[in-house]
């Protein structure tokens, strides 16, 4: 069964005090199986957002422990900062990652807020999906009159804690644990120090705009439904909570904000509405910044969405989309913006060993070439492959750029894309083939001295050999896609690199060729005759058709030069 994985994102009041933060991180990475993503502490906020990650148990034992750490070191009745508070640990979200559901999700951070109160004697109230009626799902409802209004908010028996006593924890305050979407949290940096004109900005993007008002915006009096209600401008940006405040370890105003639904509003039109904000009110967004982590499509949509906008192609390598996302949004201008930290998907990536992909062309001819027997020739099928792909993709993007042919951008920026994607999926395989030898090799040291052993080495070596035969007529499958790639940039792309599509068809008839020879010798030791004989069958199906579709190529390819 697949493994389910939450993330949790505690928020603790304590942002400048590293030992503090220290010692709670220290406790949330005592527990087997937590991966710690990310540590993001704010001086002027005087709060650390916390990332991290694994199955349901572990991540609500570490954020048991988390919590109870944090209302033994953190004082509330001292604290101070800009963001919105009511206990040491403020807020508690789970937030379902990959296969569970949101309700599964929901029962697990009942239990931690169970625990907590058991235990710790804080009150505790449930929020978003975990929230016990509609009142309490909004957090800005729950946690309004934030620590000073505790004692007469749990006075109110509308306001009896989820979990816990109906008393003031001077020192802990009180918690919001809850199960939510990926929530981005995101500051847009100005070039003010107002206070009330990044509020101007933030009420213009919010979804619950700004309170109508007659003549003046901001003395005008208020205009109000028959029942007495006050009636609100909605802002440009569905899913979106965003205030103004300033940054004093920064010197500047920002507008800080929660994308609570990234499929509402992107991260990138967010941005675009304060800066559309922001220049009609005679102001500018200079940079902005992404508090603990961002998942990996977010970014890659956001240099999409600039790249579009040049009219360039967007079939560009992913760190490429990720560099422009980085200066478009100004992520540097407060400071580093390093992907491998801030993206989930690299920290979760952290610990693969790719190292094949990850040599120079030197390394990896001087490693191929060593008395090792890997990377050998399947590595090596898989990486002409690659570079068939890529030689596709340059005509593309090519013929993207060529002065002339503006308005054919997004066709040819298509098929770079297809070019990218094929590039992608080859580079997976040159260490994948490297890894599934290595697995065969590990089957056959297997220990076979009572008759138990040799039934469970002859299993394992069997199972290895089939994903050792599997990987290279992977190769051959994704190789073969190639040939329609180059075949349209050798009729269609751009006439000065006709020879780079007809190389790249050649590199992918190699591909495909030099993968067979992989599968013929690996399948010789499979005794699943049926499997065999299909894939072999396959295979020589795709060398004819590489040799054919190779010829096509070439014949187009001559006929130009």
């Amino acid at each position: 069964m697949a493994k389910q994985l939450i993330e949790c994102v505690p928020n603790f009041s304590e942002g400048s005090n590293m030992e503090v933060i220290r010692q709670i991180t220290d406790e949330i990475e005592s527990v087997e199986g937590i991966k710690l993503l990310d540590v993001d502490p704010g001086k002027a906020t005087n709060r650390t957002v916390v990332t991290f990650v694994g199955e349901p148990l572990p991540v609500i034992q570490a954020a048991f422990k988390a919590i109870k750490k944090a209302s033994e070191i953190i004082d509330m009745s001292r604290h101070k900062g800009e963001h919105p508070r009511m206990g040491a640990t403020d807020v508690c979200p789970l937030i379902p990652i990959s296969n569970i559901t949101m309700e599964e999700t929901a029962k697990w951070a009942h239990q931690l807020a169970e625990n907590v109160a058991q235990h710790l004697d804080i009150p505790i109230y449930m929020y978003e999906s975990a929230a016990t009626s509609p009142e309490r799902k909004n957090l800005a409802t729950v946690r309004a009159g934030e620590y000073e209004g505790l004692p007469e908010k749990l006075s109110n028996p509308e306001w009896k804690p989820d979990y816990g006593p109906a008393q003031f924890n001077p020192q802990a305050g009180a918690t919001a644990i809850g199960a939510r979407d990926f929530l981005i949290a995101y500051n847009v940096n100005l070039n003010t120090t107002s206070v009330r004109r990044a509020n101007s900005v933030a009420f213009d993007i919010r979804e619950k705009g700004r309170v109508k008002r007659k003549g003046d915006p901001i003395v005008g009096e208020v205009v109000k439904d028959k029942n007495g209600n006050a009636l609100r401008v909605p802002g440009t940006c569905k899913s979106v909570k965003a205030i103004g405040w300033f940054i004093e370890e920064y010197g500047v105003a920002q507008i800080s904000m929660n994308l609570t639904n990234i499929k509402d509003t992107p991260l990138h039109i967010a941005f675009e509405e304060c800066c559309k904000s922001a220049n009609s009110r005679g102001l500018r967004v200079t940079g902005s910044e992404l508090v603990g982590l961002v998942p990996l499509k977010v970014m890659l949509d956001v240099g999409r969405y600039f790249l579009s906008k040049q009219q360039r192609s967007l079939g560009v390598s992913e760190s490429e989309l990720i560099k422009i996302a980085i200066k478009s949004l100004g992520l540097d201008e407060l400071g580093e913006f390093d992907p491998q930290k801030k993206i989930i998907e690299y920290q979760l990536r952290a610990n693969e060993s790719r190292p094949l992909i990850n040599m120079n062309l030197g390394a990896f001819a001087n490693e191929t070439a060593s008395e090792s027997p890997a990377p050998g020739g399947g590595s090596i099928s898989a990486y002409v492959g690659a570079l068939g792909a890529s030689l596709g993709g340059m005509v593309a993007n090519l013929s993207a750029h060529k002065r002339g042919w503006d308005a054919r951008w997004e066709e040819f920026s298509e098929w770079a894309e297809v070019a990218q994607q094929l590039k992608d999926e080859l580079l997976y395989l040159v260490d994948e083939d490297t890894v599934s030898f290595n697995k065969v090799l590990t089957a056959f040291r297997l220990p076979k001295g009572t008759k138990e052993e040799k039934e469970t080495r002859t299993k394992a070596i069997q199972l290895a050999t089939k994903y050792a035969t599997e990987v290279p007529f992977q190769v051959m499958e994704v190789s073969n896609r190639i040939f329609d790639l180059c075949r349209i940039m050798a009729e269609t792309g751009n006439p000065n690199s006709v020879t780079d599509a007809g190389v790249g068809a050649l590199c992918a008839r190699t591909a495909i060729h030099g993968a067979f020879l992989n599968v013929k010798i690996n399948a010789a030791g499979l005794n699943d005759k049926a499997f065999v004989k299909d894939i072999l069958s396959k295979g020589k199906k795709l060398v004819s058709q590489s040799n054919k579709s190779e010829k096509e190529i070439m014949k187009i390819v001559d006929g130009k030069i």
